[in-house]
């Protein structure tokens, strides 16, 4: 084993952009995510993956996609690594196909909820589950030029690399076998899905269950991929529900990871109400164990103690949903998620699906007969929450904001004032060069002066000359 000088295949290192967030790597294209650095993290991937099998690749509808799974794969196959591309596809699909297939790992080229001009690649073991942080840092390691690695062989021992969307029907059947037996025969849906990843199989579905289905932005079409739409744009879809007369709708992310729902109303049915009214499903049926949920610090205060009040245990835990996913797996929860609509659940993989978490809570409504909105009425009753995002280019102050004085006082000012009735939340955001201010609070004006003061002192300290 000797030390590269350089990183293999004489392409150029990129030690800025070789960490990983909380969410694989990610960002904007051209700068950021690069063919080089596509083609490095194939070859680092291959060479640190641990088990033997084929590496599959999906991706969402970027245009830039297609370039970077070339790269990708370029990498993997000079590393002695088979690839299976799938194509467009959800998220979620890879992981479950990583499973069913015995693969070596998984990678998906998607950058979420970000904008068209943005792409990133998430790694996954052969577990199905984010690559190992040990793993991680291996490739990292590469990527920095640091490793200690053989090139010998390199260029003669390449794989092969095979395009197999086929394998996508089985993520199909995986969704519908989720809600066994269960129909939506005449029942008004709405789907959103964002020009990106759910224009793959969200509509098959839907349709397959016998919805009344309205569908919105329903090619893939990677110049508009969660622009005005999708989870993060909500307006279309109230409007097509309630002009409609839907009983529901369901938008999704790029990648399809994530949910947010409306009811019949426009009312927004976000993350915390879907684990609320899913775990509640389950702890009627007795599988939720210890009446757990796992959700993050950006969880409504409302929802925490609405859950309380029916004997349940809300852990918290940093954002992100490998958070999530760990404390799930340490304490056998069934059911966690984040706010924003990704929701993980231990029978299915513990892999976030936005379109599985569509079908559950469409399902579950119709069992009981009721409306999205009128079920949505007997879970919680929100406080008031603000999040505003701070742009702080700067990664050291941003990452280190609580070495601000001035803003680190006034949050605990803040939480003084409202005295056990609210609570603020700072945090860097791991994909974005945002810092999240989010106040949360019993009263309105509590949230809108904090917020808004918290917000401005943070620009005014963090992005000073």
């Amino acid at each position: 084993m000797a030390d590269h000088a350089t990183p293999p295949l004489g392409i150029p290192h990129h030690p800025s952009q070789a960490a990983f967030g909380t969410d694989g790597l990610r960002g904007r294209v051209g700068s950021a995510i690069t063919p080089a650095l596509a083609l490095q993290v194939g070859y680092w991937c291959g060479r640190v993956f641990p088990r033997e099998g084929p590496v599959l690749i999906g991706m969402d509808s970027r245009s830039s996609g297609a370039m970077v799974m070339a790269a990708l794969t370029a990498g993997l196959t000079a590393a002695g690594r088979e690839v299976w591309t799938l194509g467009l596809c959800a998220t979620p699909a890879v992981p479950l196909l990583i499973r069913q297939c015995g693969a070596a790992g998984g990678l998906m080229v998607s950058a979420s909820h970000n904008p068209p001009h943005d792409n990133g690649i998430k790694v996954f073991g052969a577990d199905g589950n984010k690559v190992r942080p040990e793993l991680q840092r291996s490739i990292e390691a590469g990527l920095r030029g640091e490793a200690a690695e053989a090139e010998a062989a390199m260029t003669t021992a390449c794989a092969p690399a095979h395009h197999r969307p086929e394998l996508l029907c089985h993520y199909r059947d995986a969704l519908l076998a989720s809600v066994p037996g269960q129909g939506l025969s005449g029942v008004k849906v709405v789907l959103d899905l964002c020009w990106g990843s759910a224009t793959a199989l969200g509509a098959e579905v839907f349709q397959a269950l016998g919805a009344d289905l309205t569908v919105l932005h329903g090619e893939p079409d990677g110049s508009r991929i969660n622009v005005g739409c999708g989870s993060t744009h909500l307006a279309p879809l109230r409007e097509a529900v309630v002009n409609s007369g839907a009983e529901m709708g369901f938008a999704f992310d790029g990648d399809a990871d994530r949910m947010l729902a409306v009811d019949g109303q426009g009312r927004v049915v976000d993350g915390d109400h879907v684990l609320f009214l899913w775990g509640s499903a389950l702890q009627e049926q007795g599988a939720l164990p210890d009446q757990r949920l796992v959700a993050t610090v950006m969880s409504n205060l409302g929802f925490e103690r609405a859950w309380q009040a029916r004997g349940g245990v809300l852990e918290r835990t940093p954002v992100g949903d490998q958070h999530v996913h760990a404390a799930m797996v340490s304490s056998g929860a069934a059911l966690g998620g984040e706010q924003s609509g990704h929701i993980l659940s231990s029978a299915y993989g513990l892999a976030g699906d936005g379109v599985l978490t569509a079908l559950q809570i469409a399902t579950l409504c119709h069992q009981r007969q009721l409306s999205l909105g009128a079920w949505r009425d007997e879970s919680f009753q929100s406080y008031p929450q603000k999040l505003v995002n701070v742009t702080v280019a700067d990664k050291g102050r941003r990452t280190g904001w609580e070495a601000c004085e001035p803003l680190t006082h006034a949050v605990s000012d803040a939480e003084a004032a409202m005295a056990g009735s609210g609570r603020v939340l700072v945090r860097a955001s791991g994909t974005e060069p945002l810092l999240r201010v989010m106040v949360e609070a019993a009263e309105q004006t509590d949230v809108d002066h904090w917020s808004q003061h918290l917000a401005q002192l943070a620009d005014q300290h963090l992005n000073a000359a």
